[in-house]
């Protein structure tokens, strides 16, 4: 090629999209006063999350009174039409709940929302957060320290079966598309036979997870590993993101980046901003990363590009 001929363009890297997981069923009140519970909180955080820019909002449910997770689609209504109202942020109802429930249970508040996305974990697993339990000796309420301890003999159950229901009763019926959660290699396996079989359709939204006890480990190799085994998976057909618990959760963000893919950050994931520091809100997460994210020469993907991005059906159609 002579200085004359002009070279092919070079192509723009994919915009980031931030998730931010508001509140979760893992932490619990103790651990900080930033976690939001009550549904005006959740409210809160989350619309500050989404000015932060945060382009998705991954939502639980919590027992106003005393913070457990609850599936109680009464609850969910008290603060999805709120953050709706502020915000033009995508909102992703969990179909994880919380520990010990069943999957009617998890499916209540996502039926009756019809939001325009749902986590999904792709397979049931050991989840073990229970050596959580030994870092406190008060607690604020009482059914904190049972709720950990008890997860040493705890499986999340999403059965073949399962995962097909959730599929066909969200997906097929009402337009939802999915998070797909994955907390280990064998986890985008399993997306790979629902794609095979007809019931998943590009684009969709890879959740890689890491630092989960009974999950793959929050280890650089292992993030390399997932996002090739992804790549022969399912080549051009989906976008991936990635979040790691506690301690990793702003490195694998930061390393996620420069293999192309988008972050999740929140108080579901990581109570920190910084070692032994609380973070005061999941806005605080956002910004930070945000930050990071932008400083690196990234641009920030806003809700409706996130949209685009996922082939989401839009917020003129969800139930709330």
């Amino acid at each position: 090629m002579n200085d004359t001929q002009a070279k092919p363009a070079k192509k723009a890297a994919p915009k980031i999209i931030i998730t931010c997981a508001v509140t979760g069923g893992i932490h619990t009140p103790t651990m900080s006063e930033a976690l939001p519970y009550r549904p005006e909180d959740i409210a809160e955080q989350s619309i500050a999350a989404a000015r932060a820019g945060a382009a998705i909002l991954h939502l639980h449910a919590r027992d106003p009174k005393d913070g457990r997770p609850t599936p109680d689609p009464a609850v969910f209504m008290q603060f999805l039409p709120k953050i709706k109202e502020a915000t033009d942020a995508v909102i992703n109802v969990t179909t994880g709940g919380g520990l010990n429930m069943t999957v009617e249970q998890r499916l209540a508040a996502p039926l009756l929302a019809r939001p325009e996305m749902c986590s999904l974990n792709m397979g049931s697993m050991n989840f073990g957060i229970y050596p959580m339990a030994d870092r406190y000796k008060q607690w604020k309420f009482d059914w904190e320290e049972s709720y950990l301890r008890n997860t040493d003999d705890f499986i999340f159950r999403n059965t073949f079966r399962d995962i097909e229901r959730i599929l066909k009763m969200l997906g097929e019926e009402h337009g939802t598309r999915f998070e797909h959660e994955c907390y280990d290699v064998g986890h985008l396996y399993n997306v790979a036979h629902f794609v095979d079989r007809g019931l998943l359709k590009p684009p969709f939204f890879i959740q890689m997870i890491f630092g989960i006890l009974g999950g793959i480990g929050a280890e650089l190799d292992n993030l390399l590993f997932m996002k090739r085994t992804a790549d022969r998976l399912f080549g051009n057909d989906y976008r991936w993101s990635v979040l790691a618990a506690g301690r990793h959760q702003m490195n694998f963000a930061t390393q996620a980046a420069l293999l192309g893919g988008s972050v999740r950050v929140g108080l579901e994931d990581s109570l920190y901003i910084g070692k032994g520091q609380l973070a005061a809100s999941n806005a605080e997460q956002v910004a930070k990363v945000r930050r990071i994210l932008e400083e690196m020469g990234h641009e920030i993907a806003t809700p409706d590009e996130a949209r685009a991005m996922l082939a989401l059906k839009g917020a003129d159609r969800v139930g709330f």
